[in-house]
């Protein structure tokens, strides 16, 4: 079962939570619609900014977006110029009366968070691991630099697959570098996991990441979502 199911998707509910938090009893298939055009649209604005996810919260006339990035500033630009902007350009290309899921005036609220350990999150790295093998570096050297990193910061395991035309060779093969341990079938397990495919001149070569954090107990759990609410009353006092 592990080897064939997104570790993430396997663990929500249990390790990780969803993406987009919202509730709809209709127009359930054009916010989902929506939300992949605003990911989709991010992702290739934001492309420089070092993207690792993309949280959407909707209330009846609120929509909160909350981007996790590696370089802030790239978004936010001087006195804030970058993200006005960006707020526009969502409004105008997403949330126009033509490509609305609700008729009406929305209010958009973008936030910009930061990534503590940019090593440890596997969007991150693979971005990294496609930039360099589009930039033809040698994939085995690639992947090596990638697991080394990712190992030094601290994660329990790594797994880097590569697939596809590598060195531009006629026929197709798959290379894997693991480190650590990945127990795919421990639903503790915090296991980030993510994948993508680099365009070269010989066709598309698909990466997937796999990194181990460590196990996940509720008293972790607990304990964090005490901080975050903390953290939360210190910051309206």
């Amino acid at each position: 079962m592990g080897q064939k199911v997104n570790p993430k998707i396997f663990r929500i509910g249990i390790t990780k939570t969803w993406n987009s938090k919202w509730f709809s009893n209709r127009d359930f298939s054009a916010f989902l619609k929506q939300d992949i055009f605003i990911r989709k649209f991010l992702k290739k604005k934001l492309k420089d900014a070092g993207l690792s996810r993309i949280e959407i919260e909707r209330s009846t006339e609120k929509v909160n977006v909350v981007i996790y990035a590696v370089k802030p500033g790239v978004i936010i630009g001087r006195a804030g110029v970058g993200i006005e902007e960006l707020k526009t350009e969502l409004l105008k290309n997403v949330f126009n009366k033509e490509k609305s899921a609700v008729p009406g005036k929305i209010k958009l609220n973008l936030n910009v968070m930061e990534v503590d350990k940019p090593n440890l999150d596997a969007n991150i790295v693979l971005d990294n691991i496609i930039s360099d093998i589009e930039k033809r570096i040698a994939y085995r050297r690639v992947m090596k630099q990638a697991l080394g990193r990712v190992m030094r910061a601290g994660a329990k395991g790594v797994k880097i697959i590569v697939g596809g035309r590598l060195n531009g060779a006629e026929i197709a093969r798959r290379e894997t570098l693991t480190e650590g341990m990945i127990p795919l079938h421990t639903l503790r397990a915090d296991i980030d996991y993510s994948r993508g495919a680099a365009h070269t001149i010989y066709g598309k070569i698909g990466v997937k990441v796999w990194i181990y954090k460590g196990e996940v107990f509720e008293k972790d759990q607990n304990k964090e979502k005490d901080n975050k609410d903390n953290n939360k009353v210190n910051n309206k006092i």
